[in-house]
């Protein structure tokens, strides 16, 4: 592993005073930064408008640690699968889902993850480190390439919903998010951007302050504080209370709706007081509920509900005037779908 710095960890103006400082054109930090962010540059020697001098200089002091593809698996619908290997050897996972009117990349944003989700085979696995803004923006490039070369079309959303838990990695994630979304980058809209979260207060009501413009989802599960507790542990110390008065922060600053996301376990959260529950809690902030198919990890304490019961939380929600849909699995085959993401490479 090289001891030189990424130069992708540095913005126009800091790259411009090490020009400088160098005897170079400052104009040439522009240009440097659109090869890697824009075109997507694995190696200097890509950069053909790039004097042979600076080429040089900036193979001796500094790298582009790009993302490489360690496995990729297709699923029998569609879905896609990379193991990626970052610069120092750790693997993490990202996936291509393929709908009919839209294709998704879902990415990660820590190697493992900060939370310890009992259903989630991630969290089985420790926190090893944060994800880089560039190793995050790689995935979205990677997925984008994938969704040209395999379906010729373009990719169209982005969701963190992989492994990690992005607002425990704010700041890396944020600044993911713009260089996504800016025209220097990549010109995604953030409206077609969604962060997932499994519901940390506090840096809820700090994106809310940041004006962001990406949507945000929260896994719930349940609407009952004991109970969420005891399938998401780490709601013990950020409960339900907590989480409903930041979601009310979020929509007042930004006016957009909540997604819950929310599995249902048989003889776990399949009860008429489940459903109450969790109608309840959404009248308290606008929002929408998805159903999520469970996807199997092996674990004998977590069965999928049968489908009379996701259809009685249905028609409860929709009698109240909440939206809600059954959200199906895509990519079960592969170890693929939400939840399944372990890195077994």
């Amino acid at each position: 592993m090289s001891s030189k710095k990424d130069i992708r960890s540095f913005n126009e103006d800091q790259l411009k005073e090490i020009l400088i400082s160098n005897s170079f054109k400052p104009f040439r930090a522009k240009q440097i930064l659109h090869w890697i962010w824009s075109k997507s540059a694995h190696r200097f020697d890509e950069m053909s408008n790039i004097p042979v001098n600076l080429i040089k200089f900036l193979k001796e002091n500094f790298v582009i640690n790009f993302i490489k593809v360690h496995r990729m698996q297709k699923s029998s619908d569609g879905t896609i699968k990379n193991a990626i290997e970052l610069y120092d050897g750790y693997i993490v996972e990202c996936v291509l889902i393929p709908t009919k009117d839209r294709i998704t990349a879902c990415v990660s944003s820590q190697v493992g993850c900060s939370l310890n989700c009992k259903f989630c085979a991630t969290a089985k696995l420790k926190r090893m480190r944060n994800l880089n803004p560039d190793e995050i923006y790689d995935q979205v490039v990677l997925i984008r390439k994938q969704s040209e070369d395999y379906f010729k079309r373009p990719l169209t959303n982005i969701v963190f919903m992989g492994m990690g838990e992005p607002l425990m990695n704010y700041n890396n994630v944020l600044k993911s998010i713009e260089k996504i979304s800016s025209k220097s980058g990549l010109g995604m809209s953030q409206k077609r951007i969604v962060v997932s979260t499994s519901g940390v207060p506090k840096m809820i009501k700090k994106i809310a302050d940041e004006g962001v413009k990406f949507k945000l989802a929260v896994s719930l599960h349940s609407a009952i504080n004991e109970k969420r507790t005891s399938i998401m542990p780490f709601n013990d110390k950020m409960n339900l209370k907590e989480l409903e008065e930041s979601l009310s922060y979020w929509y007042k600053k930004t006016k957009k709706i909540i997604t819950y996301e929310y599995v249902v376990w048989k003889g776990i959260n399949d009860t008429d007081a489940d459903i109450s529950a969790l109608v309840e809690f959404c009248k308290k902030t606008p929002s929408k509920v998805n159903l999520i198919q469970y996807n199997n990890i092996d674990d004998p304490d977590f069965v999928q509900a049968p489908v009379h019961i996701l259809n009685k939380y249905i028609k409860t929600l929709e009698s109240y005037k909440i939206k809600a849909t059954i959200r199906k699995s895509r990519g079960q085959d592969i170890d693929a779908a939400c939840g399944q993401l372990a890195n077994k490479s």
